[in-house]
Protein backbone atom coordinates (compact mmCIF):
# COMPACT_ATOMS: atom_id res chain seq x y z
CA UNK A 1 0.00 0.00 0.00
CA UNK A 2 1.18 3.38 -0.30
CA UNK A 3 3.60 4.53 2.30
CA UNK A 4 3.33 8.02 4.00
CA UNK A 5 5.99 10.10 2.56
CA UNK A 6 7.38 10.04 -0.76
CA UNK A 7 10.14 12.02 -1.77
CA UNK A 8 9.44 14.96 -4.41
CA UNK A 9 12.16 13.76 -7.23
CA UNK A 10 9.57 10.77 -7.73
CA UNK A 11 6.88 11.55 -10.41
CA UNK A 12 3.47 11.73 -9.78
CA UNK A 13 1.33 8.53 -10.34
CA UNK A 14 -2.07 10.82 -10.28
CA UNK A 15 -2.22 14.09 -12.22
CA UNK A 16 -4.90 16.66 -11.90
CA UNK A 17 -4.99 19.80 -9.52
CA UNK A 18 -7.42 19.31 -6.51
CA UNK A 19 -8.35 15.51 -7.21
CA UNK A 20 -10.82 14.44 -4.19
CA UNK A 21 -11.70 10.88 -3.85
CA UNK A 22 -15.35 11.69 -5.19
CA UNK A 23 -13.94 13.05 -8.34
CA UNK A 24 -12.07 9.54 -8.88
CA UNK A 25 -15.60 7.76 -8.19
CA UNK A 26 -17.54 10.21 -10.28
CA UNK A 27 -15.01 10.15 -13.37
CA UNK A 28 -13.84 6.22 -12.94
CA UNK A 29 -17.59 5.17 -13.49
CA UNK A 30 -18.44 7.99 -15.87
CA UNK A 31 -18.46 4.90 -18.65
CA UNK A 32 -20.62 2.17 -16.28
CA UNK A 33 -22.83 4.75 -15.29
CA UNK A 34 -23.65 6.82 -18.74
CA UNK A 35 -24.83 6.20 -22.18
CA UNK A 36 -21.90 4.87 -24.00
CA UNK A 37 -20.52 7.28 -26.64
CA UNK A 38 -20.06 7.09 -30.21
CA UNK A 39 -16.25 5.43 -29.86
CA UNK A 40 -17.68 2.86 -27.72
CA UNK A 41 -20.36 2.06 -30.38
CA UNK A 42 -17.77 2.34 -33.18
CA UNK A 43 -15.62 -0.01 -31.39
CA UNK A 44 -17.98 -2.41 -30.32
CA UNK A 45 -19.06 -2.77 -33.75
CA UNK A 46 -16.52 -3.77 -35.30
CA UNK A 47 -15.52 -5.99 -32.77
CA UNK A 48 -18.66 -7.78 -32.72
CA UNK A 49 -18.77 -8.20 -36.73
CA UNK A 50 -14.92 -9.63 -35.71
CA UNK A 51 -16.55 -11.91 -33.29
CA UNK A 52 -19.14 -13.47 -35.50
CA UNK A 53 -17.09 -14.37 -38.27
CA UNK A 54 -15.33 -16.61 -34.95
CA UNK A 55 -18.67 -17.95 -34.27
CA UNK A 56 -19.47 -18.67 -37.91
CA UNK A 57 -16.37 -20.26 -38.36
CA UNK A 58 -15.80 -22.43 -35.52
CA UNK A 59 -19.77 -23.68 -35.79
CA UNK A 60 -17.94 -24.58 -39.78
CA UNK A 61 -15.34 -26.46 -37.99
CA UNK A 62 -17.34 -28.23 -35.62
CA UNK A 63 -19.83 -29.39 -38.44
CA UNK A 64 -17.09 -30.45 -41.25
CA UNK A 65 -13.87 -31.09 -39.12
CA UNK A 66 -10.61 -29.38 -38.51
CA UNK A 67 -10.09 -30.82 -42.33
CA UNK A 68 -11.35 -27.54 -43.29
CA UNK A 69 -8.35 -25.85 -41.98
CA UNK A 70 -4.99 -26.23 -44.06
CA UNK A 71 -3.53 -28.82 -41.78
CA UNK A 72 -1.77 -31.49 -43.84
CA UNK A 73 -0.15 -35.20 -42.62
CA UNK A 74 3.20 -33.86 -42.18
CA UNK A 75 1.86 -30.08 -40.65
CA UNK A 76 -0.30 -31.22 -38.12
CA UNK A 77 0.33 -28.29 -36.15
CA UNK A 78 -0.30 -24.48 -37.45
CA UNK A 79 -2.34 -21.77 -36.89
CA UNK A 80 -4.64 -23.18 -34.12
CA UNK A 81 -1.65 -23.86 -31.85
CA UNK A 82 -0.19 -20.51 -33.05
CA UNK A 83 -3.17 -18.81 -31.82
CA UNK A 84 -3.33 -20.82 -28.55
CA UNK A 85 -0.06 -19.84 -27.88
CA UNK A 86 -0.40 -16.08 -28.72
CA UNK A 87 -3.23 -15.85 -26.59
CA UNK A 88 -1.89 -17.39 -23.36
CA UNK A 89 1.09 -15.16 -24.00
CA UNK A 90 -1.01 -12.16 -23.80
CA UNK A 91 -2.20 -12.98 -20.65
CA UNK A 92 0.30 -13.09 -18.72
CA UNK A 93 0.93 -9.40 -18.12
CA UNK A 94 -2.15 -8.95 -16.02
CA UNK A 95 -0.93 -11.55 -13.18
CA UNK A 96 2.26 -9.78 -13.70
CA UNK A 97 1.15 -6.45 -13.21
CA UNK A 98 -1.45 -8.07 -10.39
CA UNK A 99 0.47 -10.12 -8.16
CA UNK A 100 4.16 -9.24 -9.15
CA UNK A 101 3.85 -5.76 -9.09
CA UNK A 102 1.40 -5.75 -5.22
CA UNK A 103 4.02 -8.29 -4.04
CA UNK A 104 7.12 -6.01 -4.55
CA UNK A 105 4.57 -2.86 -3.60
CA UNK A 106 4.62 -0.80 -6.73
CA UNK A 107 2.11 1.74 -6.24
CA UNK A 108 2.00 2.40 -10.25
CA UNK A 109 0.49 -0.65 -10.51
CA UNK A 110 -2.51 1.07 -8.81
CA UNK A 111 -3.96 2.44 -11.94
CA UNK A 112 -3.43 -0.35 -14.86
CA UNK A 113 -4.07 -3.73 -12.92
CA UNK A 114 -7.63 -4.10 -13.31
CA UNK A 115 -8.02 -3.41 -16.54
CA UNK A 116 -4.75 -5.36 -16.96
CA UNK A 117 -6.29 -8.39 -15.11
CA UNK A 118 -9.67 -8.54 -17.40
CA UNK A 119 -6.99 -8.75 -20.52
CA UNK A 120 -6.21 -11.61 -19.13
CA UNK A 121 -8.92 -13.49 -18.17
CA UNK A 122 -10.29 -12.42 -21.90
CA UNK A 123 -6.89 -13.85 -23.48
CA UNK A 124 -6.97 -16.84 -21.48
CA UNK A 125 -10.74 -17.68 -23.09
CA UNK A 126 -9.71 -17.10 -26.55
CA UNK A 127 -6.76 -19.36 -25.69
CA UNK A 128 -9.17 -22.21 -24.59
CA UNK A 129 -11.61 -21.72 -27.65
CA UNK A 130 -8.73 -23.02 -29.72
CA UNK A 131 -8.58 -25.88 -27.94
CA UNK A 132 -12.04 -26.78 -28.25
CA UNK A 133 -11.58 -26.22 -31.51
CA UNK A 134 -8.70 -28.53 -32.08
CA UNK A 135 -10.67 -31.39 -30.73
CA UNK A 136 -12.93 -31.67 -33.33
CA UNK A 137 -15.13 -33.28 -31.03
CA UNK A 138 -15.86 -30.67 -28.60
CA UNK A 139 -18.72 -33.08 -26.56
CA UNK A 140 -16.12 -35.25 -25.89
CA UNK A 141 -14.00 -32.82 -24.00
CA UNK A 142 -14.34 -34.92 -20.91
CA UNK A 143 -11.94 -37.14 -22.16
CA UNK A 144 -9.01 -35.01 -20.91
CA UNK A 145 -10.32 -35.19 -17.32
CA UNK A 146 -8.88 -37.98 -15.53
CA UNK A 147 -12.13 -39.75 -15.15
CA UNK A 148 -13.00 -43.42 -15.60
CA UNK A 149 -15.56 -44.28 -18.28
CA UNK A 150 -17.31 -46.90 -20.19
CA UNK A 151 -14.00 -46.62 -22.68
CA UNK A 152 -11.57 -47.46 -19.69
CA UNK A 153 -9.81 -44.12 -20.89
CA UNK A 154 -7.27 -42.77 -18.70
CA UNK A 155 -5.04 -39.55 -19.60
CA UNK A 156 -1.57 -40.10 -19.62
CA UNK A 157 0.08 -38.34 -17.06
CA UNK A 158 3.55 -37.95 -18.77
CA UNK A 159 1.90 -35.83 -21.84
CA UNK A 160 2.79 -32.19 -21.50
CA UNK A 161 -0.60 -31.49 -22.85
CA UNK A 162 -2.22 -33.13 -20.09
CA UNK A 163 0.35 -30.69 -18.14
CA UNK A 164 -1.67 -27.94 -19.98
CA UNK A 165 -4.98 -28.51 -19.27
CA UNK A 166 -4.38 -28.45 -15.24
CA UNK A 167 -1.89 -25.36 -15.86
CA UNK A 168 -4.34 -23.21 -17.48
CA UNK A 169 -7.46 -24.37 -16.01
CA UNK A 170 -5.38 -23.37 -12.38
CA UNK A 171 -4.34 -19.98 -14.06
CA UNK A 172 -7.82 -18.87 -14.96
CA UNK A 173 -9.12 -20.21 -12.01
CA UNK A 174 -6.51 -18.06 -9.89
CA UNK A 175 -6.94 -14.93 -12.34
CA UNK A 176 -10.88 -15.09 -11.80
CA UNK A 177 -11.07 -15.45 -8.44
CA UNK A 178 -8.05 -12.80 -7.71
CA UNK A 179 -9.68 -10.21 -10.13
CA UNK A 180 -12.85 -10.41 -8.97
CA UNK A 181 -11.89 -9.95 -5.13
CA UNK A 182 -10.02 -6.50 -6.27
CA UNK A 183 -13.51 -5.73 -7.70
CA UNK A 184 -15.45 -6.12 -4.78
CA UNK A 185 -15.33 -2.84 -3.20
CA UNK A 186 -15.47 -0.98 -6.47
CA UNK A 187 -18.76 -3.13 -7.16
CA UNK A 188 -19.90 -1.89 -3.77
CA UNK A 189 -19.41 1.83 -4.80
CA UNK A 190 -21.78 1.14 -8.10
CA UNK A 191 -24.21 -0.31 -5.74
CA UNK A 192 -24.62 2.68 -3.58
CA UNK A 193 -25.05 4.80 -6.22
CA UNK A 194 -27.02 2.69 -8.45
CA UNK A 195 -30.77 2.58 -8.47
CA UNK A 196 -33.82 -0.39 -9.18
CA UNK A 197 -32.89 -3.43 -10.65
CA UNK A 198 -29.31 -2.34 -11.34
CA UNK A 199 -28.79 -1.63 -7.59
CA UNK A 200 -30.04 -4.95 -7.09
CA UNK A 201 -28.03 -6.75 -9.61
CA UNK A 202 -24.75 -4.94 -7.92
CA UNK A 203 -25.79 -5.67 -4.55
CA UNK A 204 -25.68 -9.19 -5.53
CA UNK A 205 -22.37 -9.04 -7.38
CA UNK A 206 -20.52 -6.93 -4.00
CA UNK A 207 -21.11 -9.81 -1.58
CA UNK A 208 -22.38 -7.97 1.13
CA UNK A 209 -19.33 -5.95 0.92
CA UNK A 210 -19.98 -3.07 3.98
CA UNK A 211 -16.42 -1.12 4.14
CA UNK A 212 -15.88 -1.85 7.68
CA UNK A 213 -12.58 -2.01 8.80
CA UNK A 214 -12.14 -5.53 9.28
CA UNK A 215 -13.57 -5.95 6.15
CA UNK A 216 -10.66 -4.19 4.50
CA UNK A 217 -8.29 -5.95 7.13
CA UNK A 218 -9.19 -9.38 5.56
CA UNK A 219 -9.10 -7.71 1.81
CA UNK A 220 -5.86 -6.80 1.91
CA UNK A 221 -5.32 -10.47 3.74
CA UNK A 222 -6.66 -12.29 0.88
CA UNK A 223 -5.29 -9.87 -1.82
CA UNK A 224 -1.44 -10.81 -0.55
CA UNK A 225 -2.04 -14.69 -0.56
CA UNK A 226 -3.75 -14.78 -4.09
CA UNK A 227 -0.87 -12.38 -5.03
CA UNK A 228 1.54 -15.19 -3.68
CA UNK A 229 -0.56 -18.01 -5.30
CA UNK A 230 -0.47 -15.88 -8.38
CA UNK A 231 3.17 -15.29 -8.63
CA UNK A 232 4.52 -19.06 -8.90
CA UNK A 233 1.80 -19.14 -11.91
CA UNK A 234 3.45 -16.34 -14.33
CA UNK A 235 6.56 -18.76 -14.52
CA UNK A 236 5.11 -21.98 -14.35
CA UNK A 237 2.03 -21.72 -16.73
CA UNK A 238 4.06 -20.51 -20.26
CA UNK A 239 6.78 -22.93 -18.81
CA UNK A 240 4.50 -25.70 -19.31
CA UNK A 241 2.93 -24.87 -22.65
CA UNK A 242 6.54 -24.44 -23.88
CA UNK A 243 7.00 -28.38 -22.97
CA UNK A 244 4.36 -29.20 -25.48
CA UNK A 245 7.47 -28.16 -28.02
CA UNK A 246 10.24 -29.08 -25.88
CA UNK A 247 9.62 -32.80 -24.37
CA UNK A 248 9.54 -33.46 -28.07
CA UNK A 249 12.63 -34.94 -30.17
CA UNK A 250 11.33 -32.49 -33.51
CA UNK A 251 14.68 -30.69 -34.54
CA UNK A 252 14.01 -27.00 -33.52
CA UNK A 253 11.83 -27.52 -30.54
CA UNK A 254 13.92 -30.44 -28.06
CA UNK A 255 15.81 -27.60 -26.45
CA UNK A 256 16.02 -26.63 -22.82
CA UNK A 257 15.73 -23.29 -23.64
CA UNK A 258 12.15 -22.73 -24.47
CA UNK A 259 11.00 -22.16 -21.06
CA UNK A 260 12.64 -19.07 -20.04
CA UNK A 261 12.67 -18.05 -23.11
CA UNK A 262 8.57 -18.21 -23.77
CA UNK A 263 7.81 -16.82 -20.17
CA UNK A 264 9.74 -13.94 -21.32
CA UNK A 265 8.37 -13.86 -24.38
CA UNK A 266 4.99 -14.30 -22.67
CA UNK A 267 5.40 -10.95 -20.67
CA UNK A 268 6.83 -9.27 -23.68
CA UNK A 269 3.38 -9.64 -25.92
CA UNK A 270 1.26 -9.11 -22.73
CA UNK A 271 2.61 -5.83 -21.55
CA UNK A 272 2.60 -4.90 -25.04
CA UNK A 273 -1.47 -5.64 -25.32
CA UNK A 274 -1.52 -3.45 -21.99
CA UNK A 275 0.12 -0.64 -23.85
CA UNK A 276 -1.94 -0.82 -26.89
CA UNK A 277 -5.14 -1.17 -24.71
CA UNK A 278 -4.72 1.31 -22.21
CA UNK A 279 -3.68 3.91 -24.84
CA UNK A 280 -7.08 3.63 -26.04
CA UNK A 281 -8.93 3.82 -22.96
CA UNK A 282 -7.03 6.68 -21.12
CA UNK A 283 -8.37 8.63 -24.11
CA UNK A 284 -11.74 7.87 -24.81
CA UNK A 285 -12.26 7.44 -21.60
CA UNK A 286 -10.49 10.80 -20.19
CA UNK A 287 -8.52 8.85 -17.77
CA UNK A 288 -5.09 10.90 -18.62
CA UNK A 289 -4.84 12.04 -14.72
CA UNK A 290 -4.54 8.49 -14.02
CA UNK A 291 -3.12 6.39 -16.57
CA UNK A 292 -0.36 8.99 -16.64
CA UNK A 293 2.60 8.83 -19.44
CA UNK A 294 4.57 7.67 -16.15
CA UNK A 295 2.75 4.36 -16.40
CA UNK A 296 3.05 4.45 -20.32
CA UNK A 297 7.03 4.83 -19.67
CA UNK A 298 7.19 2.37 -16.96
CA UNK A 299 5.49 -0.22 -19.71
CA UNK A 300 7.59 0.66 -22.31
CA UNK A 301 10.44 0.11 -20.48
CA UNK A 302 9.45 -3.52 -19.28
CA UNK A 303 9.10 -3.98 -23.35
CA UNK A 304 12.54 -3.08 -23.96
CA UNK A 305 13.84 -5.68 -21.30
CA UNK A 306 11.86 -8.83 -22.07
CA UNK A 307 11.99 -8.16 -26.06
CA UNK A 308 15.92 -7.79 -25.40
CA UNK A 309 15.55 -11.46 -23.41
CA UNK A 310 13.78 -12.61 -26.22
CA UNK A 311 16.81 -11.34 -28.90
CA UNK A 312 19.26 -13.29 -26.88
CA UNK A 313 17.34 -16.08 -26.34
CA UNK A 314 16.64 -16.00 -30.56
CA UNK A 315 20.61 -16.05 -30.59
CA UNK A 316 21.43 -18.90 -28.00
CA UNK A 317 18.88 -20.82 -29.83
CA UNK A 318 21.44 -20.04 -32.91
CA UNK A 319 24.42 -20.89 -31.08
CA UNK A 320 23.44 -24.06 -29.56
CA UNK A 321 22.35 -25.92 -32.54
CA UNK A 322 25.67 -25.10 -34.21
CA UNK A 323 27.33 -26.15 -30.85
CA UNK A 324 25.09 -29.78 -30.86
CA UNK A 325 27.04 -30.58 -33.84
CA UNK A 326 23.53 -32.31 -34.58
CA UNK A 327 23.17 -31.74 -38.42
CA UNK A 328 19.11 -31.92 -38.10
CA UNK A 329 19.39 -29.13 -35.44
CA UNK A 330 21.47 -27.10 -37.82
CA UNK A 331 19.19 -27.50 -40.79
CA UNK A 332 15.90 -26.47 -38.97
CA UNK A 333 17.72 -23.04 -37.59
CA UNK A 334 19.64 -22.22 -41.37
CA UNK A 335 15.89 -23.37 -43.11
CA UNK A 336 13.85 -20.91 -40.81
CA UNK A 337 16.06 -17.87 -41.73
CA UNK A 338 16.93 -18.88 -45.37
CA UNK A 339 13.78 -21.43 -46.18
CA UNK A 340 10.67 -21.16 -47.96
CA UNK A 341 9.23 -19.15 -44.71
CA UNK A 342 11.98 -16.52 -44.40
CA UNK A 343 9.46 -13.70 -44.33
CA UNK A 344 8.32 -14.62 -41.41
CA UNK A 345 11.54 -15.51 -39.25
CA UNK A 346 12.94 -11.74 -40.58
CA UNK A 347 8.94 -10.34 -39.74
CA UNK A 348 9.45 -12.00 -36.27
CA UNK A 349 13.46 -10.53 -36.04
CA UNK A 350 12.39 -7.07 -37.26
CA UNK A 351 9.29 -6.98 -34.95
CA UNK A 352 10.76 -8.03 -31.77
CA UNK A 353 14.26 -8.04 -31.65
CA UNK A 354 15.05 -4.78 -33.86
CA UNK A 355 11.75 -2.47 -33.59
CA UNK A 356 11.84 -2.30 -29.32
CA UNK A 357 15.36 -1.24 -29.03
CA UNK A 358 13.41 2.30 -30.37
CA UNK A 359 12.32 2.65 -27.01
CA UNK A 360 15.46 3.24 -25.63
CA UNK A 361 14.99 6.97 -26.38
CA UNK A 362 13.02 8.57 -24.12
CA UNK A 363 11.59 10.13 -27.03
CA UNK A 364 10.04 7.66 -27.75
CA UNK A 365 9.13 5.97 -24.61
CA UNK A 366 6.85 8.84 -23.82
CA UNK A 367 5.43 9.50 -27.09
CA UNK A 368 1.65 8.19 -27.00
CA UNK A 369 1.14 7.70 -30.83
CA UNK A 370 4.55 5.85 -31.32
CA UNK A 371 3.78 4.06 -28.76
CA UNK A 372 0.80 2.81 -29.27
CA UNK A 373 2.22 1.82 -32.95
CA UNK A 374 5.14 -0.12 -31.80
CA UNK A 375 3.05 -2.22 -29.15
CA UNK A 376 1.09 -3.37 -32.26
CA UNK A 377 4.16 -4.19 -33.72
CA UNK A 378 5.27 -6.24 -31.23
CA UNK A 379 2.28 -8.45 -30.76
CA UNK A 380 2.76 -9.16 -34.60
CA UNK A 381 5.68 -10.17 -34.01
CA UNK A 382 5.13 -12.51 -31.45
CA UNK A 383 2.39 -14.26 -33.52
CA UNK A 384 5.09 -14.63 -35.91
CA UNK A 385 7.38 -16.01 -33.28
CA UNK A 386 4.89 -18.78 -32.53
CA UNK A 387 4.04 -19.71 -36.08
CA UNK A 388 8.18 -20.13 -37.56
CA UNK A 389 8.55 -22.54 -34.24
CA UNK A 390 5.63 -24.44 -34.92
CA UNK A 391 5.23 -24.44 -38.88
CA UNK A 392 9.41 -23.88 -39.68
CA UNK A 393 9.98 -26.83 -37.84
CA UNK A 394 7.20 -29.58 -38.54
CA UNK A 395 6.87 -28.51 -42.07
CA UNK A 396 10.22 -30.37 -43.09
CA UNK A 397 11.45 -33.33 -40.87
CA UNK A 398 13.89 -36.18 -41.25
CA UNK A 399 12.19 -37.22 -44.09
CA UNK A 400 12.44 -35.49 -47.28
CA UNK A 401 9.45 -37.50 -49.00
CA UNK A 402 7.31 -36.17 -46.83
CA UNK A 403 8.54 -32.39 -46.86
CA UNK A 404 5.40 -30.24 -47.68
CA UNK A 405 4.22 -26.08 -47.49
CA UNK A 406 1.03 -24.91 -45.08
CA UNK A 407 -1.34 -22.72 -46.83
CA UNK A 408 -3.71 -21.37 -44.28
CA UNK A 409 -7.38 -21.55 -45.40
CA UNK A 410 -10.23 -19.15 -45.03
CA UNK A 411 -11.32 -20.88 -41.84
CA UNK A 412 -8.02 -20.59 -40.19
CA UNK A 413 -7.99 -16.74 -40.89
CA UNK A 414 -11.90 -16.21 -39.86
CA UNK A 415 -11.16 -18.40 -36.38
CA UNK A 416 -7.84 -16.25 -35.14
CA UNK A 417 -8.85 -12.64 -36.75
CA UNK A 418 -12.20 -13.72 -34.93
CA UNK A 419 -10.69 -14.50 -32.23
CA UNK A 420 -9.45 -10.82 -32.38
CA UNK A 421 -13.00 -9.89 -32.60
CA UNK A 422 -14.20 -11.61 -29.76
CA UNK A 423 -11.42 -10.73 -27.24
CA UNK A 424 -12.27 -6.75 -27.91
CA UNK A 425 -16.05 -7.27 -27.72
CA UNK A 426 -15.52 -8.63 -24.16
CA UNK A 427 -13.33 -5.90 -23.02
CA UNK A 428 -15.53 -3.02 -24.19
CA UNK A 429 -18.48 -5.30 -22.42
CA UNK A 430 -15.96 -5.12 -19.28
CA UNK A 431 -15.77 -1.31 -19.76
CA UNK A 432 -19.42 -0.66 -19.82
CA UNK A 433 -20.11 -2.82 -16.66
CA UNK A 434 -17.45 -2.58 -14.05
CA UNK A 435 -14.38 0.21 -13.83
CA UNK A 436 -12.05 -0.04 -15.83
CA UNK A 437 -9.17 1.73 -13.24
CA UNK A 438 -9.29 0.60 -9.44
CA UNK A 439 -11.03 3.41 -7.52
CA UNK A 440 -9.94 2.16 -4.34
CA UNK A 441 -6.56 1.51 -4.90
CA UNK A 442 -5.68 4.44 -6.87
CA UNK A 443 -7.28 6.95 -3.81
CA UNK A 444 -4.79 5.47 -1.99
CA UNK A 445 -2.73 7.31 -3.67
CA UNK A 446 -3.90 10.88 -3.12
CA UNK A 447 -2.05 12.37 -0.47
CA UNK A 448 1.20 10.94 -0.84
CA UNK A 449 2.24 9.96 -4.81
CA UNK A 450 -0.43 12.42 -6.53
CA UNK A 451 0.62 15.69 -8.52
CA UNK A 452 -1.22 18.09 -6.00
CA UNK A 453 0.10 16.24 -2.87
CA UNK A 454 3.91 17.49 -4.50
CA UNK A 455 2.47 20.62 -5.16
CA UNK A 456 1.90 21.81 -2.01
CA UNK A 457 5.34 20.40 -1.10
CA UNK A 458 6.55 22.63 -3.46
CA UNK A 459 4.82 25.69 -2.62
CA UNK A 460 6.26 25.17 1.25
CA UNK A 461 9.74 26.16 -0.31
CA UNK A 462 11.46 23.54 2.29
CA UNK A 463 12.80 21.28 -0.63
CA UNK A 464 16.49 21.50 -2.12
CA UNK A 465 16.29 23.51 -5.11
CA UNK A 466 17.70 20.70 -7.21
CA UNK A 467 15.26 18.17 -6.30
CA UNK A 468 12.60 20.83 -6.99
CA UNK A 469 13.99 21.69 -10.82
CA UNK A 470 14.16 17.95 -11.49
CA UNK A 471 10.74 17.38 -10.33
CA UNK A 472 9.38 20.53 -12.23
CA UNK A 473 11.44 18.99 -15.44
CA UNK A 474 10.41 15.23 -15.14
CA UNK A 475 6.83 16.61 -15.40
CA UNK A 476 7.80 18.47 -19.48
CA UNK A 477 6.52 14.87 -20.77
CA UNK A 478 3.09 14.83 -18.74
CA UNK A 479 0.48 15.02 -21.24
CA UNK A 480 -2.29 15.56 -18.53
CA UNK A 481 -0.39 18.60 -16.65
CA UNK A 482 -0.50 22.04 -16.70
CA UNK A 483 3.11 23.29 -16.32
CA UNK A 484 1.94 26.95 -16.00
CA UNK A 485 1.00 26.84 -12.47
CA UNK A 486 4.47 25.80 -11.85
CA UNK A 487 5.72 28.83 -13.19
CA UNK A 488 5.97 30.91 -9.92
CA UNK A 489 6.65 28.26 -7.22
Amino acid sequence: MASHSEAIIREPLITGKNITYAQITNEVLAPVENKPNLAWWIGFGLASMGASIWLFCISWTFWFGVGEWGLNKTVGWAWDITGFVWWVGIGHAGTLISAVLLLFRQNWRNSINRSAEAMTIFAVVCAATYIFGHMGRPWLAYWTLPLPNQYVLWVDWNSALMMDVFAISTYFSVSLVFWYTGLLPDIASIRDRATGLRRRIYSILSFGWTGSVKTWQRFETVSLILAGISTPLVLSVHTIVSFDFATSLEPGWHTTIFPPYFVAGAIFSGFAMVQTLLLIVRKVLGLENYITMFHIESMNKIILLTGSIVGVAYITEFFIAWYSGVEYEQYAFINRSTGPYWWAYWSMMTCNVITPQLFWSSKIRTNIQLSWVLSIIVNIGMWFERFVIIVTSLHRDFLPSSWVMFYPTWVDVGIFVGSIGLFFTMFLLFLRVLPSVAMAEVKLLVKTASEQSKKKLLDTNHLDPEQAKYYKESLEKYDSVDLTQYQKA
